[in-house]
């Protein structure tokens, strides 16, 4: 318990710091890089950002976990985030949060839509042709019970607000805004599994040509998925694009 709290108690302590919170007025500043969690002041310090979210998701962690060992499920795990956060830092996306079995990435500065989007198909070739077949070789008992690691990777594109939330020494940021939101609800998208990439229609008006197609055939598939009570228009895709 912190000194304040042990001197006024725990209701006082929250009342006080409510009307703090919620009565200052934002320190906002434009950004044109994504800041770390000290850049930002705790108290009332803001950043605007115009990015493009990623998050890249596991499948199945519920029964990796009720299924195998505590050990196999957190090397399978470990696997996928580490191999993900690695194609993310490829592209120069800046990863800021973890929640569980997700990553995700922030993507600022120029071609930020294609270098985004790219990287979820350099994801979906990472998964499938370096971290799978590892872990059969290593971990056999995934096969023998029909297990197969997947993953969907959800891209999305706007303006956003970050600031930071928790006490003292206990914080991170948070990104408040329609392309962190979104991004992370098409990662949550299970409707068919050879769809491992969703973005936003509008993100893929944006992105480069060689990010659309290859060798004249297009990636992409025009979609509608549901996202918050609303039939977005999306695009999504099966392909890989080779991490060399």
């Amino acid at each position: 318990m912190s000194t304040l709290e042990e001197l006024v108690g725990l209701k006082s302590t929250i009342e006080e710091k409510l009307t703090e919170l919620v009565g200052h007025e934002w320190q906002t500043r434009n950004g044109l890089t994504v800041p770390r969690t000290d850049d930002i002041v705790l108290r009332d310090g803001a950043v605007q950002l115009d990015a493009v979210y990623l998050y890249t998701d596991m499948m199945g962690s519920t029964r990796l976990v009720s299924e195998f060992a505590p050990g196999t499920a957190a090397k399978v795990t470990r696997a996928f985030i580490n191999t993900a956060c690695r194609v993310i830092r490829n592209r120069d996306g800046h990863i800021r949060s973890f929640d569980g079995d997700r990553v995700m990435g922030i993507f600022v500065g120029a071609d930020k839509e294609g270098r985004a989007v790219r990287t979820a198909l350099e994801i979906t070739y990472a998964t499938d042709k370096l971290v799978w077949p590892a872990l059969e070789r290593r971990l056999p008992s995934l096969t023998r019970q029909g297990f197969k690691l997947r993953h969907v990777s959800g891209v999305a594109a706007g303006p956003v607000f970050m600031a930071r939330t928790g006490i003292y020494d206990h914080n991170d940021l948070i990104s408040i805004g329609s392309a962190a939101n979104v991004a992370a609800k098409l990662s949550d998208i299970r409707e068919d599994p050879q769809y491992r990439s969703y973005i936003t229609r509008s993100l893929y008006d944006a992105i480069p040509e060689h990010c659309a197609v290859t060798d004249g055939k297009v990636m992409w598939q025009a979609h509608h998925v549901p996202v918050n009570g609303e039939q977005l228009a999306v695009c999504r895709s099966n392909w890989e694009w080779p991490v060399t």
